[in-house]
């Protein structure tokens, strides 16, 4: 089984070591684009024996984060039929499932019939920056749920057609043959805010790179708050964090929701009964197209049906009220 990870690098040389620890166990190639990093970065990721570095090029002169999104949606498709399954993401999010081998995990999902796999999402903090060879994970343990971070990050690239995430990655609308696990498990906790001072430091130094698009738009907005609206964050951020390394969390239970892939109709799920999903292996098999057009039928009927038992209260609640009003006389 082959994994290809995707992502993007600005000055991330204290955090480059923490992210190949946690990776490097079941990544077999990094495609890492690089926005012309000046603290050493360059230096560890050409180091790396799994590592191309490219440059990150502006496809939109006035919106980093516009510019990151097509990035986002087009580099992967490289990968078709060179890779089993796909990872996007960012240097700061650790993408885990406790307790898994990862390498185990994905080759279930695959063996299942699995094509995209959604992170559920946490927002790590922490006052103290961990020691440069601690594992993240373990080192960091304390977070809260945040729908901004429930993302699709892992795929098959060969089922998808298009990703189309949106600006942030924080939703995504796919495109192609699309099953989700049984049960959602993977976990994404994105390490941004450790340490007030260096997270504060890192936002406003990203504030300054944000293009005159991403300002109009309010990507990025959180870069450009004053500092007591940062510490406002951090003290909410600290305050509703929950310990998520005991043995009686469930991500599943304690995520944000909803979560936007159980609104999408054409996301499926498979069956927890894995003798039932052989029954429906020839929908698995199913060109993307004719999945499409079965979801759509799917949703026509259930908008008629509703329509109906609407029409049908309606008139109820009409005979109900001329009776009420002969019954008043």
């Amino acid at each position: 089984m082959s994994v290809h990870l995707y992502t993007i690098c600005w000055n991330e040389a204290d955090m480059l070591g923490f992210f190949f620890r946690h990776y490097d166990d079941w990544i077999d190639r990094y495609v890492i684009y690089d926005d012309g990093s000046t603290d050493g970065s360059l230096d560890i990721l050409h180091a790396h024996p799994k590592v191309e570095v490219r440059k990150f090029v502006r496809t939109n002169l006035e919106s980093f984060v516009l510019s990151h999104t097509r990035l986002q949606n087009e580099v992967w498709q490289e990968s078709r039929g060179k890779a089993d399954w796909i990872v996007v993401t960012a240097l700061d999010e650790h993408l885990w499932v406790p307790e898994r081998s990862m390498t185990d995990y994905l080759a279930e999902q695959r063996e299942r019939g699995a094509t995209l796999i959604p992170a559920l999402g946490f927002n790590m903090v922490s006052e103290v920056f961990p020691p440069n060879d601690a594992t993240l994970v373990q080192a960091i343990t304390r977070g809260c749920p945040a729908a901004d971070f429930n993302k699709l990050s892992i795929f098959n690239p060969d089922a998808l057609q298009k990703t189309n995430f949106n600006p942030g990655r924080h939703n995504a609308l796919p495109k192609g043959r699309l099953w989700l696990p049984a049960r959602d498990e993977l976990m994404l906790w994105h390490f941004k805010n450790i340490g007030f001072e260096r997270t504060v430091a890192r936002e406003t130094a990203q504030g300054l790179r944000l293009g005159s698009v991403d300002k109009a738009k309010s990507f990025g907005s959180q870069y450009l708050w004053d500092e007591q609206r940062k510490q406002e964050f951090w003290k909410s951020l600290n305050k509703e964090s929950m310990e998520l390394s005991g043995s009686g969390f469930k991500a599943h239970l304690c995520c944000a929701r909803p979560l936007w892939w159980e609104k999408k109709y054409l996301l499926l799920r498979l069956p927890q009964n894995m003798s039932l999903s052989l029954k429906f292996f020839w929908l698995y098999a199913l060109p993307a197209s004719i999945l499409s057009k079965l979801a759509a039928r799917l949703k026509r009927l259930t908008r008629r049906v509703l329509s109906k038992k609407n029409g049908q209260r309606k008139t109820t609640s009409q005979t109900g009220g001329k009776q009420n009003s002969i019954n008043s006389h």
